[in-house]
């Protein structure tokens, strides 16, 4: 059988677990059975114990200090979001540390936290550190399961290109059960809890194998009512007169596909912006403008006619789709299957 699991998920979490609690038969606000409050304690317990060692001060400063390495401007806002603490909670963490250390790891800066020299002296330690602890306590988890594969990829991909086949591969394996989660962030291999991960990008991520899928077209579409005799679509220089459609994460796309096809004096920004390109398309697909997208992600609305393509295609590419995974996983028969179907659909699209 394949689950699917399309929310996000923190590190080491398996599906279904966390989350909001359920009564037994109950709606919102009903005392619950004393079974229910007895599993829901133990899991509040747990939460919390989780909490404690995601949260401790040298782990925290450990992740600040390498973003800060990356180039990452810092705020302690941001910083106590991606740790999932307040940020006063924070502060108080990295002002206990410095205490205990006697040196200041930050300072501040009109872009947010700097790392100090000592901040910068100890980042290499401190992540070897973390990096040994982490691989040690690996030997504590439970032994994965081995008719489960935990993949990430990006929403708009899984939406629109990988669920529609998945029901190939569950005819074809249905011993193996799926859970997806959607992200736009780089999996981390050795605190998630993923096998795999499909991305896009140039093909290179350290230490990880990376399998080409396809690489990146991108078309103008729209509906096939949009184009009218007043307002009409037959050369790239008619788009000055429509509404562009942009995704937030791929603010470019409509600036490079309007120089590529020589069109200088167009508003390469003006339009609505939507969160993501799935929406953008279903915009596009009402009526509302035109998207620039990759045609792989609208076969079949190309295919039905709900869009039109109304251009040739040019050749504009930002990069690729990978399949991204860690030497780990390679040998394990589930993953060898699922990579086999995912290359034979890559390639028979």
């Amino acid at each position: 059988m394949i689950s699917l699991w399309l929310a996000p998920r923190r590190p080491a979490e398996r599906p279904g677990g966390g989350g909001e609690s359920r009564g037994t038969g109950g709606g919102p606000g009903r005392p619950r059975a004393p079974a229910a409050v007895a599993a829901g304690d133990r899991v509040a317990r747990r939460a919390a114990r989780e909490r404690e060692l995601r949260e401790a001060p040298l782990a925290a400063d450990r992740d600040l200090l390498a973003d800060r390495e990356r180039g990452v401007a810092l705020t302690l806002a941001a910083a106590a979001a991606e740790l999932h603490v307040t940020p006063s909670a924070l502060s108080h963490q990295i002002r206990t540390l410095e205490e205990r250390l006697g040196v200041a790891l930050f300072v501040g800066e009109a872009r947010g936290l700097a790392m100090s020299e000592a901040g910068r002296t100890i980042l290499p330690g401190v992540a070897d550190a973390f990096t040994l602890l982490s691989q040690t306590l690996q030997l504590l988890r439970p032994e994965e399961d081995e008719h489960e594969l935990h993949i990430s990829m990006l929403s708009t991909f899984a939406m629109r290109w990988f669920i529609p086949r998945l029901s190939r591969f569950q005819q074809a394996h249905p011993e193996t059960e799926v859970r997806i989660a959607t992200s736009v962030s780089m999996v981390d291999f050795a605190r998630e809890d993923f096998d795999c991960a499909i991305r896009f990008g140039d093909g290179h991520w350290e230490g990880l194998n990376a399998d080409l899928l396809f690489p990146e077209q991108l078309v103008p579409v729209c509906s096939p009512n949009l184009p009218t005799e007043e307002k009409p679509l037959g050369t790239p220089a008619d788009l000055k007169h429509h509404t562009l459609l942009h995704a937030q994460l791929r603010s470019d796309d409509w600036r490079l596909w309007l120089h590529a096809a020589g069109i200088d004096d167009a508003d390469a920004e003006h339009g609505p912006v939507f969160e993501t390109r799935n929406f953008a398309i279903q915009a596009a697909i009402d009526g509302l403008g035109v998207a620039v997208v990759d045609p792989h992600l609208v076969a079949e609305e190309l295919k039905s006619g709900r869009l039109i393509q109304p251009f040739a295609e040019l050749p504009i590419s930002r990069g690729a789709y990978y399949l991204v995974y860690p030497d780990r996983i390679a040998g394990a028969e589930r993953f060898k299957a699922f990579r086999e179907w995912l290359q034979s659909e890559a390639n028979g699209q």
